[in-house]
């Protein structure tokens, strides 16, 4: 079993057909990335308070680094998502500055992560509803696609004349979340847009 199969969890006959790197992963190493800024930010001591982050600092045998917890499996885990995703700096930095702008002290972290999860869902669900045929696309045309979402995302941000609406109201939560955790529309357009290309790539389940 591989070290990807041993940090995500996945069986033998798994690995067969999900593919390495795919979306699962990604989001898995977004957790671990998210745990890791907080537990460096807010010095959290208590590794098991990290679940994602413990698996991936045990899995890939990572020592602490400065006798503090989050400092090197952060750098890991952001290497690990430019590496396989081509994710920049800047979008590590918006990652970093909304967790420092909302969560001061340890029990701002459930309030935190309940809201992106928040976030992600609704932004997800207007995106597959508005993209739904956009996702049929070849893979060849990336730039394409990635046009498609940035013109997505900012209709979501700033259209309010919606014929569906259950996608106005979504939008308008997507906006007040987008307010409150402090993510700038290019960061979102990246975050989906990866979200899409990987879905691209899942293999369809069979009959």
């Amino acid at each position: 079993m591989s070290i990807f199969s041993k940090l995500f969890g996945k069986k033998p006959a798994e690995e067969e057909t999900v593919r390495v790197g795919g979306m699962e992963d990604f989001m898995t190493l977004i957790r671990v990335y998210y745990q890791a800024v907080m537990a460096a930010q807010l010095g959290i001591s208590n590794i098991n308070f990290l679940p994602d982050m413990a698996v991936f600092k045990r899995t890939l045998k990572i020592p602490t680094q400065n006798n503090k917890l989050g400092i090197a499996e952060r750098s890991r885990c952001k290497k690990m998502l430019a590496d396989l995703y081509g994710l920049e700096d800047v979008f590590f930095k918006e990652i970093d500055s909304s967790i420092k702008k909302n969560c001061r002290n340890v029990n701002d972290i459930k309030t935190y992560l309940f809201l992106f999860q928040g976030f992600s869902q609704d932004l997800m669900m207007v995106i597959g509803n508005l993209m739904q045929w956009k996702f049929r696309m070849p893979g060849v045309f990336k730039k394409l696609l990635r046009n498609m979402t940035e013109k997505t995302v900012h209709d979501i941000l700033t259209k309010y004349d919606w014929k569906d609406d259950g996608v106005r109201k979504t939008c308008n939560n997507i906006r007040q979340y987008q307010h409150t955790l402090g993510y700038s529309e290019a960061w979102m357009t990246d975050y989906v847009y990866q979200i899409v290309l990987l879905a691209k790539k899942e293999p369809k389940p069979q009959a």
